[in-house]
């Protein structure tokens, strides 16, 4: 019914319409050309629909709302049904449509010209500067934060050390304590707290790297000693990991390349180990145990730690040669030291424990080892069993703490003492006069002796070596290896000879591989003074006569001056009775001043010279003796 009475209603002529729509268009080109702004823009709009209205009437308007409200989205072609033959309806909601979009151009228009009248080379410095203006702002929030948080730190007092102790450990609070201490450590003069020395944060250190890590006093206060803050936190993570697995080729069975294959295609992940090394394989990962592959069991490869080559690599053992393992089970050196040799010589591999016989043994077979001979004596008896100036060179692996070894073996964190340490230094300072004594320093190829450890203590290194080179006619060599650590030539109150710079050291947390100490010392001379247990007890034994005779010598003095004191009083109390005839008097005692130094040191050194001048006696008359021997034996 709505269609029907629209229709009735007044039409439009179609002259009106295209007389209107040409005005429209003529508004729309000339406004484009005007470029007016927003304002003017909806100003012609209006004018534009007042035109329409007037010269419309109510059913124009109507049509008119309709075609706005379809598109906005509404369907008008569901709200009016035109018939086919109504033309200028359709023209006219045409002309409707086409106005709407010249609205649409003319805000693209007006969007244009705004367009224009910004600079794209001003806008784009003004973000360059929103940019800077940002990254500035962070950064001075950063440096702030930085300079806030030494002041959030604040060493722990007495009171909050026994609350914690007395709960559970606070692991969290520990490590950060740990970073903070450390960080401070690292920039102490600008970083410190106000009235806080460096032993105090030092001491903080200790105690919470012990109780986070599980180290006795004894050991972190070493490593303390030996390394800054930063890098000793290196050293201890390392310890937490273990090292990369690797693998010796039996050079006497297969060659790296070969051996490599083969277990590449059993699914063991590996690849060469280093530079360094011609016979080493680092695995990644194994889907099979490589202890327990046909190869291994064959005796094409040796399962060996990293830093167990470096040794054998500084003895660079020779054909033919005569060679002393002091200390060879499990037997990795050994074999190592058949490989370089091709069998050939003559090897002997001292085991003093009995029961690692037999791993040694079952490792020489299997490896097909031909050239060495087993033999178990304790290792200072061995110039007695061998001879002395008899082998070519010596390799001394000495018995040690184990403080280079802590990720294979966690137990070494809380039972090395400063007692074992000092026991372990004993035994290694006879063990390497005794490897000494048993090379010949008149050998054409050798005249070697090469001492290595897996210990970090100073005092099982440095002042072992240190301490042959003061008894014994040798010198150090350059080990032959191209990378590790100088040893120390100076540490803390000790001062060693300078030429410990060629030593090498070797720690997990630079080198990737168990710490290791290594030295090699060339012979220059076969003279030798008293073997090396008595040596090392007669030296003993001299700084307790030293300190005796201080003792003795103190009190002695003493007395003789007090009877001096004696005679020179009654001397004097002789003398006025008889001049004077008064009653004696007695004057008190003087404070006792002890002797000066000089006569303490003058002392100590003719002590000295009387040891020393027996000691020549002594070897002169051994010497006497054996030369008397041989001669009645020749006769």
């Amino acid at each position: 019914m709505a269609a029907k009475g629209k229709k009735s209603q007044k039409k439009p002529n179609r002259k009106e319409l295209v007389s209107v729509k040409s005005n429209k268009k003529d508004d729309i080109l000339s406004e484009s050309q005007k470029k007016p702004n927003r304002k003017e823009f909806v100003s012609v709009k209006s004018k534009k629909k007042e035109d329409i209205l007037s010269e419309s009437d109510m059913e124009d308007e109507e049509l008119e709302q309709q075609s706005v409200d379809s598109d906005e989205g509404g369907d008008s072609g569901s709200e009016i049904s035109l018939d086919g033959d109504d033309t200028l309806a359709r023209d006219f909601l045409d002309g409707s449509d086409d106005e709407v979009k010249g609205s649409d151009s003319d805000a693209e228009l007006d969007s244009d010209s705004d367009s224009d009248d910004h600079d794209p080379q001003t806008e784009s410095t003004a973000i360059d500067a929103a940019n800077k203006r940002i990254q500035q702002e962070g950064q001075d929030e950063l440096q702030l934060n930085i300079k806030e948080q030494p002041d959030e730190f604040r060493l722990p007092t007495q009171e909050e050390l026994e609350e914690e102790a007395r709960g559970p450990p606070d692991l969290t609070g520990l490590q950060q304590r740990i970073k903070e201490i450390v960080r401070i450590l690292s920039n102490f003069s600008a970083l410190r707290q106000e009235g806080a020395t460096r032993k105090q944060y030092i001491e903080q250190l200790k105690l919470d790297l012990g109780s986070y890590y599980g180290y006795n006093e004894f050991l972190i206060s070493s490593f303390v000693e030996m390394f800054p803050p930063v890098e000793l936190m290196e050293l201890i993570e390392a310890f937490e990991k273990p090292r990369p697995i690797t693998l010796r080729t039996n050079t006497l069975k297969t060659r790296r390349r070969d051996l490599a294959g083969v277990l590449l295609n059993r699914g063991i992940n590996l690849d060469p180990l280093s530079k360094w090394s011609k016979v080493g394989l680092v695995v990644y990962d194994h889907q099979v145990p490589y202890g327990a592959t046909p190869e291994y069991m064959a005796g094409h490869y040796m399962v060996q730690s990293a830093s167990s080559f470096l040794p054998v690599m500084a003895l660079a053992p020779q054909e033919k040669e005569r060679i002393v393992d002091m200390a060879a089970s499990p037997g990795g050196k050994t074999t190592y030291i058949a490989a370089l040799m091709k069998n050939t010589g003559i090897i002997y591999a001292n085991e003093m424990k009995e029961k690692r016989l037999s791993k040694l043994t079952s490792n020489l077979q299997r490896l097909g080892v031909t050239n060495t001979v087993v033999c178990s004596y304790d290792g200072r008896e061995l110039p007695k069993v061998l001879g002395h100036n008899t082998a070519d060179r010596v390799l001394l692996d000495a018995p040690c703490s184990g403080t280079g070894v802590i990720s294979k073996d966690e137990s070494v964190k809380t039972s090395k003492t400063a007692v074992d340490v000092q026991n372990f230094s004993r035994l290694q300072k006879e063990l390497i006069l005794a490897a000494i004594d048993m090379v010949d320093a008149n050998s054409k190829t050798g005249g070697y002796v090469v001492y290595s450890t897996c210990s970090m203590m100073v005092i099982e290194n440095e002042d072992v070596i240190d301490y042959a080179l003061k008894k014994r006619d040798v010198k150090l060599v350059p080990c032959g290896l191209d990378f590790g650590r100088p040893g120390f030539v100076r540490f803390r109150e000790r001062r060693f000879h300078p030429s410990l710079e060629k030593t090498r050291r070797f720690y997990p947390h630079v080198h990737n591989m168990d710490g290791f100490f290594v030295a090699k010392l060339k012979k220059m001379s076969n003279s030798k003074g008293v073997s090396a247990a008595s040596e090392v007890e007669q030296e003993e034994v001299e700084e307790e006569e030293v300190s005796e005779m201080e003792e003795v010598e103190i009190p002695q003095q003493q007395q003789k001056k007090e009877l001096l004191k004696k005679k020179s009083t009654t001397k004097s109390n002789d003398l006025k009775r008889k001049f004077h005839d008064k009653p004696p008097t007695f004057e008190k005692r003087k404070k006792y001043k002890p002797p000066p130094r000089e006569e303490i040191s003058k002392a100590r050194e003719e002590k000295r010279e009387a040891l020393r001048e027996a000691k020549k006696k002594a070897t002169k008359q051994t010497k006497s003796s054996s030369s008397s021997k041989k001669g009645r034996e020749g006769v």
